[in-house]
């Protein structure tokens, strides 16, 4: 940029000369960022499917992006204390999120969320989807879905059913499956899923709803049985247990998701670049076969396709929270 001259006011030289610092292309942009490591904020605890796939991606994203990624356990009110911490950070692409569709269900359980979900975020892309299973204990006299229907019509108000804490995708999957099939049954809230699958095996639930990730070591020992996955497809690690909808109970599917997202604001160039080291780690085989064996099914996105997956889940997740009853707290 040419020297603005003596002749204009010393204040107005001053801020061309900054415009003219500051106007950085965005493939120089690009090629400059990440300047130090990047911080992913998972509103989870450590050894879940959340903070294991957030470990897994982000390592193999170091490699991409020439910085270290480094996960920033911060769970616990909703997602809340994890997304007001990156939201106050600069926004400049080093600070991350680890969204979830409890995201999406926040918005309808807190009266007053500190910020706009989808305002005050910009997604970056998904990371993958992972379904729940209706299981039963190894003894359980329920052999399919029809015949637990069947039961539970038959003795309305009998049935029970565990999930883990109200609210969550669990129990909410839980409060639509009984709004789908008419059900007449009682959820039952444990407060994890260690305490829904010894309640399981004891027998003290007829059925449970729960991700797959903690599930699977219980299936593989035999010890619990899926009646059916709640994914539009069947799960390939699972071939020979149908669905919910091929059981017949038409338009019911629940998918659980991880995704990336950054403070609104961030560079665009910041959020491709992102975008792209995630993807690559997707595409490597062990990372792929890491997350296939908890469950979640790799699969990233654009930040289009993720916003608008967000603004689905809370279209939907709402419909489903003001049928279940539950009040924003």
């Amino acid at each position: 940029m040419p020297d603005p001259g003596p002749d204009l006011p010393m204040h107005r030289r001053h801020l061309l000369q900054l415009a003219a610092t500051c106007a950085v292309s965005p493939a120089a942009l690009a090629d400059s960022f990440p300047s130090r490591p990047i911080t992913l904020v998972v509103p989870f605890g450590p050894g879940g499917v959340a903070d294991i796939t957030a470990r897994t991606v982000g390592q193999a994203m170091a490699g991409p992006l020439g910085q270290p990624i480094v996960i920033d356990n911060r769970p616990g009110a909703g997602g809340i204390v994890a997304t007001q911490a990156v939201l106050k950070a600069p926004a400049d692409g080093h600070t991350l999120l680890l969204m979830s569709n409890a995201t999406a269900v926040s918005v309808h359980l807190v009266k007053k969320l500190p910020y706009d979900v989808q305002k005050d975020l910009a997604p970056v892309t998904t990371l993958g989807f992972f379904e729940l299973a209706l299981a039963v204990g190894a003894g359980s006299r329920f052999k399919n879905l029809a015949a637990l229907l069947a039961h539970g019509k038959a003795n309305p108000g009998r049935l029970t059913i565990g999930t883990i804490n109200v609210g969550s995708t669990q129990h909410l999957a839980a409060e639509l499956f009984k709004a789908r099939t008419g059900l007449d049954a009682v959820v039952v809230p444990y407060k994890g899923s260690p305490a829904v699958i010894n309640a399981l095996r004891a027998g003290e639930i007829d059925l449970a709803f729960e991700i797959l990730s903690p599930l699977l070591p219980q299936l593989q020992a035999g010890v619990v049985r899926a009646l059916a996955v709640t994914g539009p497809q069947r799960f390939a690690g699972l071939p020979e247990v149908p669905t919910v909808i091929e059981q017949g109970v038409p338009g019911y599917s629940v998918d659980s998701w991880n995704a990336l997202a950054a403070p609104a604001g961030t560079p665009a160039a910041a959020i491709e670049r992102l975008r792209q080291a995630a993807l690559a780690a997707l595409a490597q085989p062990g990372v792929r076969q890491t997350l296939l064996n908890l469950g979640v099914k790799p699969q990233g996105g654009t930040p289009a396709e993720q916003a608008a997956l967000l603004a689905q889940e809370i279209r939907h997740w709402g419909e489903v929270v003001r049928a279940a009853k539950i009040e924003p707290e």
